[in-house]
């Protein structure tokens, strides 16, 4: 799972440019995480960028503490210039070998660099998923993220200690499914999810 050559700007800018899609009569829409409203989602997404940003800096505090669960960030008013900053600033800084090695903390949690990196991965590639089909709009992930995260996601659903899954049951595809319907499913989303 550590590949300080994975560059999370390609699937940085696929999210960037599906939020710059979001029209404002769709910020209430569902989402396939249940009870998550776009606006929500984008919430999460901006608040795990600069967390996941802090993360590969070391910088550690208040963004890298805070658990995901512990309450849905507000959108602020300017979001839709935050956002796009911010997914640019996390994906610069896993630019940085040194963002790989070592231990970091994310959502309150330590853990390796490199399995930050992973996490960061799958955080866009999941979201980036979550936030087109609300859109019901086409997404076709960066290609290395899309492996990094599915490896995170099958690596996790594999470890007996995780019960349930990472996020939820295991939604179960046929082994040949495309890698992102896989991913997916690793997520515990229904990949047939629509709005």
């Amino acid at each position: 799972m550590t590949d300080p050559t994975l560059d999370l700007g390609p699937q940085a800018r696929i999210v960037a440019r599906l939020a710059e899609a979001v029209r404002d009569e769709q910020l209430a829409a569902p989402t396939p995480c249940p009870d998550t409203p776009v606006s929500d989602l984008l919430g999460h997404l901006l608040h795990l960028s600069l967390a996941f940003r802090d993360a590969a800096r070391k910088d550690l505090g208040a963004t890298t503490d805070t658990s995901p669960g512990a309450v849905a960030p507000a959108l602020p008013p300017n979001w839709r210039e935050e956002l796009p900053k911010a997914l640019d600033e996390l994906a610069d800084a896993w630019r940085d070998p040194a963002a790989w090695t070592g231990e970091t903390r994310a959502g309150g949690v330590d853990l390796p660099g490199g399995i930050a990196g992973a996490v960061a991965a799958d955080e866009l590639v999941i979201h980036g998923w979550d936030l087109a089909r609300a859109l019901d709009l086409p997404y076709t992930p960066d290609l290395p993220a899309l492996a990094s995260a599915h490896g995170f996601l099958l690596a996790a659903a594999e470890d007996p200690d995780r019960g349930d899954g990472l996020f939820g049951p295991v939604i179960e595809v046929p082994p040949d499914s495309p890698l992102l319907t896989r991913a997916v499913g690793l997520s515990g989303r229904d990949p047939q999810w629509r709005p």
